[in-house]
């Protein structure tokens, strides 16, 4: 039976959660899985709740609908919390990763899903630090290879030269890639 680990991104439009979905796809892809990645919009404006979706899998990926299960969940936004169920579907073994100065403690007390393993970083005061502004897509993925086995910082960093290498200048790409190490260091898991 193949492998296959389901990530839904829950974040707002502008923080970059469908350009993180990709970059972890395309990591994904090179270390030789198969992957499927693809955004989920309400209404299509900046700072409206949005959802992003990445399959991977070592065998064909035949579905089509968006991560009802997921083995891991990544909010990019910690104000998600209040207004949307990120912990639907998730089972008891799953991995959820929150941008959020609070500890994972304080994280679990607002969740359904109390067996989770809950994991947070401040993503924001990360790439604020080390893009000037509030994109925290970079550093969770660096947080993610932390936390799960679906990608690594060296695969993500490449998946961002892939993805963003031809838009951005190299310093906004060696930023990235600090963000991507801070966070790695940084996350904490409860």
């Amino acid at each position: 039976m193949a492998k296959l680990t389901e990530v839904r991104w829950h974040g707002r439009g502008g923080q970059g959660a469908k350009t993180a979905g990709y970059i972890l796809a395309i990591a994904s892809a090179e270390q030789g899985w198969n992957i499927q990645a693809f955004p989920e919009y309400g209404a299509e404006r900046r700072g409206a709740p949005m959802k992003s979706y990445v399959r991977i899998s070592d065998g064909p990926i035949r579905l089509r609908s968006g991560v009802r299960n997921p083995q891991i969940v990544v909010v990019l936004d910690d104000t998600l919390l209040g207004t949307e169920n990120v912990a639907l579907g998730v089972p008891d073994d799953g991995i959820i990763l929150v941008n959020t100065p609070l500890s994972p403690e304080e994280v679990r007390k607002s969740l359904d899903n109390k067996t989770v393993k809950i994991a947070t970083v401040d993503a924001t005061a990360i790439s604020t630090e080390c893009l000037g502004r509030n994109i925290p897509n970079t550093p969770m993925v660096g947080a993610l290879a932390k936390v799960s086995d679906v990608v690594t910082t060296e695969g993500a960093k490449a998946a961002v030269v892939k993805q963003l290498g031809g838009k951005l200048s190299q310093t906004v790409l060696d930023g990235n890639f600090r963000a991507i190490e801070r966070a790695y260091e940084e996350v904490q898991v409860g």
